[in-house]
């Protein structure tokens, strides 16, 4: 990639030539789309593309970082990844923080790939998630809703089974209702648990061949199971997840970390801010990092609103309720407004 630049007291020019191989449709997005949102991000900059060239003027601070953000976007194309504004927002948070991280490095990451659709982590906090999974034998995800805790634990279980690094994979959540009775819903236990279970799925169907995934469930190499099922169970040579595991209580969670077996993987994911246990049950995820802390071959990796991919608007409703919910020793809910 070709690049020029001048430069005054206050102003800089830069100008860069995208190599031919690279397509303009793609990098500059449906309708101009990623060009708009490389505006938003620096609306300071004058952005002007002709041909193959884009041509920078602006704040001399400003415009090598938002040139290398479009380096950083002829590197994603290259690597198949499709661009939009979300991509670009992200991106541009990566390259603007105080340690600066290629968004290439992280967003152009294959996890699994089905119909032509691949699963990469889309945030820094993700692809250090998924690093922390190959790294450890037993990670935690805890973070907030839509940070791809479980999406992404669901990728690598299929990555592993894949390349037959596991014989198979178990899948698991506490069925713990969330102002409804079980024991009040229609149907057969089966019937009644099914709805818990099924956001995991729904994340495999999205991995694998619809035709695939019934066959293996019923030949056991996908085995999605309630909690209370796992008791005196050891799981050698699998991939195993436990989903939720903020609604299980302290002895829960120790029951389920002591079926691991040989050759087999954990990942436990949940959220801490949205306990449904009843009163007085604590919550074993809460406790968990205190009670495993110095233990090797364990990682904790905690996502925040930043790692949030879907709408943006549940990142800000997730900050809105940090600010006004503060948690108190007793595990009442204390209401601030923010002002000291």
């Amino acid at each position: 990639m070709v690049t020029r630049v001048s430069s005054s007291s206050a102003q800089s020019v830069h100008s860069i030539a995208v190599p031919a191989h690279v397509s303009m449709a793609a990098l500059l997005g449906h309708s101009d789309s990623v060009l708009r949102a490389l505006e938003d991000s620096f609306p300071a900059i004058d952005f002007h593309v002709r041909g193959n060239e884009f041509s920078l003027r602006g704040p001399r601070d400003q415009v090598p970082v938002a040139a290398g953000l479009i380096d950083e976007l002829v590197e994603l194309v290259l690597a198949g990844v499709a661009l939009d504004p979300d991509v670009v927002r992200r991106s541009a948070t990566m390259l603007g923080g105080d340690r600066p991280i290629r968004p290439a490095e992280v967003l152009s990451m294959d996890i699994v790939s089905n119909r032509g659709k691949s699963i990469r982590p889309k945030t820094v906090g993700q692809r250090r998630y998924v690093d922390a999974i190959d790294a450890n034998t037993i990670t935690f995800g805890i973070g907030p809703a839509g940070t791809g805790k479980t999406y992404l634990a669901v990728a690598k279980a299929v990555q592993a089974w894949q390349a037959k690094q596991v014989s198979r994979i178990v899948l698991t959540r506490p069925a713990v209702e969330a102002g409804e009775r079980l024991g009040y819903l229609p149907g057969s236990l089966t019937e009644k648990i099914d709805p818990y279970l099924r956001p995991l799925y729904d994340a495999m169907r999205d991995m694998m061949d619809p035709d695939l995934l019934p066959r293996l469930i019923e030949q056991g190499t996908v085995d999605v199971v309630p909690l209370a099922y796992m008791r005196g169970r050891t799981l050698n040579d699998a991939f195993i997840i436990l989903d939720e595991a903020q609604n299980t209580s302290v002895e829960q969670l120790k029951m389920f970390l002591t079926r691991l077996g040989f050759n087999s993987r954990m990942v436990v994911t949940g959220d801490v801010t949205q306990v449904d246990l009843p009163g007085g049950i604590a919550s074993g995820l809460r406790t968990i990092e205190d009670v495993l802390m110095g233990v090797d071959d364990v990682a904790f990796c905690h996502l925040t609103s930043s790692d949030v991919v879907r709408h943006r608007l549940v990142a800000d409703i997730i900050d809105a309720y940090g600010r006004w919910e503060v948690t108190s020793s007793d595990g009442r809910i204390n209401r601030v407004s923010g002002r000291r």
